[in-house]
């Protein structure tokens, strides 16, 4: 990916076609998780549109995809900085403005259906960052470090309560004989399938002991 982004630096057309395709899907998965479905496609846009006015003085110190994805993080920030006609007066992630703003997300294809992903947007923002980074996009957490501005220790320590988290939702949730994301407004069917919590406590699990492999 890294050796596709600096061939696109001089502009040829098919190079900066091949990395487009081959890191379009992270960046609209960051965007959706940290916004919603329906901003995806524009923050995504936005994200490239910057991108590849930034492509020619990219020199390969941080790979690509941190690279790319740090200016999608940005997009998201001014966005609601924008909308919220605010001063951009820090140059940290201001997450009660995207809690202000984020619509209820419900993503298709994702891992384990919509019951895990209903939970994972009940998590603390910085959690689901790290979660998202490191376990759904499977960035290595030094790299995730590097994007979001943090020790690789604060990293492993919001994965690893968001994975505690997220056991603990579900759960509760079995334990109440109900399906997640049931309420008034979420969108989400009434009666999920029989047995998606067991299916997603697995997932969060298998999750788990992936990370202590090779991602660190």
């Amino acid at each position: 990916m890294t050796a596709c982004a600096l061939s696109a630096r001089s502009g040829d057309a098919s190079a900066i076609d091949r990395f487009v395709r081959c890191t379009q899907p992270d960046v609209w998965r960051f965007t959706a998780h940290l916004v919603d479905v329906e901003s995806a496609d524009d923050l995504t846009q936005e994200t490239y549109l910057r991108a590849l006015r930034s492509l020619p003085s990219f020199a390969g110190r941080s790979s690509a995809r941190t690279w790319l994805l740090a200016i999608a993080r940005r997009v998201v920030v001014d966005r609601f900085r924008m909308a919220a006609a605010r001063p951009r007066t820090a140059d940290t992630f201001d997450w009660q403005m995207v809690m202000e703003h984020r619509q209820p997300l419900g993503l298709p294809g994702f891992e384990e259906g919509i019951a895990l992903d209903e939970l994972l947007h009940q998590l603390a923002d910085p959690r689901r960052e790290a979660f998202v980074l490191t376990q759904l996009l499977g960035l290595p957490y030094a790299e995730a470090a590097e994007l979001i501005g943090c020790p690789v220790g604060t990293v492993r320590s919001r994965v690893a309560r968001a994975r505690e988290d997220l056991l603990a939702l579900l759960r509760a949730a079995e334990a109440a004989g109900a399906g997640v994301g049931t309420g008034a407004g979420d969108g989400i069917a009434a009666d999920p399938p029989m047995g998606t919590a067991d299916s997603a406590v697995g997932a969060v699990g298998a999750v788990g002991a992936g990370s202590a492999g090779g991602r660190r």
